[in-house]
């Protein structure tokens, strides 16, 4: 994957090697997506304008434009790294723009190319921000997802009403993550260490580092509260459009 200075990245196999470190967190992480996909059809058709919010290497983007060829998509984020393996992906695909913006920044609707989106998406990345700046951030979602428009969000969403559930369901999802490391997975902390290593992610690996640290500072809240923010910042109808053991796909209406 590493850049030689004779070959160039090799983009593709950055992608491949993120999902398979997801899916070590994720096994059905695929599955969320097809969903995502069928209420993206289902609410806003096959040529949509989609906003993919913290978009990270552009995996919603990839399968976004692989069912729907018609489709554009926006992706922000302020990773340096991913957001390098997500423009060196797409590049030359006038489909796709990449916005480097700070989700926390009050301005950074104004960057987008458009004002209004027939569904904005993201999954696994709102878990980075406390509730606080999440609400505000769903205000802002609101203002740019167009009337009949979708937002959905998937994530893990923990509801403490049920701790002997979430218990029996975290020890069960790690002696899996353990068996598949065991079996060659590479976890989160093993991904970005091959990141630093490669000539053209080295230094936005850094950069990512000092933006974010090593570890997430958020909050997971249950789909309940998720819903009901949602709601309260003007979306019409919002609830869980999928679950599994751990995770909820997320989708409200405007």
């Amino acid at each position: 994957m590493a850049d030689t200075g004779t070959t160039a990245t090799d983009w593709q196999a950055w992608q491949q090697s993120w999902d398979r470190q997801q899916e070590w967190y994720m096994p059905d992480r695929e599955e969320r997506f097809r969903i995502m996909l069928d209420m993206v059809e289902a609410f806003v058709g096959t040529e949509p304008r989609v906003l993919d919010l913290a978009c990270g290497t552009g995996t919603i983007t990839a399968r976004l434009l692989a069912r729907f060829p018609g489709a554009t998509s926006t992706g922000v984020d302020l990773d340096p790294a991913l957001l390098a393996i997500a423009r060196g992906t797409f590049e030359g695909d006038g489909r796709v723009t990449f916005v480097e913006a700070d989700l926390k920044d009050p301005a950074w609707p104004a960057l987008l190319p458009y004002g209004a989106y027939d569904a904005v998406l993201t999954a696994t990345a709102l878990h980075w921000l406390r509730t606080g700046p999440l609400e505000t951030l769903y205000g802002q979602v609101a203002e740019l997802v167009r009337y009949g428009g979708a937002f959905m969000n998937a994530d893990h969403m923990i509801d403490d009403t049920t701790p002997r559930i979430n218990a029996a369901e975290r020890t069960q999802r790690h002696a899996r993550m353990d068996r598949a490391m065991r079996e060659g997975a590479l976890d989160w902390a093993e991904w970005w260490q091959l990141a630093a290593k490669d000539p053209a992610l080295a230094a936005p690996t850094a950069r990512r580092f000092e933006i974010y640290g090593a570890h997430a500072d958020g909050e997971t809240p249950s789909a309940a509260w998720h819903a009901g923010v949602l709601r309260e910042k003007g979306f019409a109808e919002a609830r869980p459009v999928w679950r599994s053991p751990s995770d909820t796909l997320l989708l409200a209406l405007k």
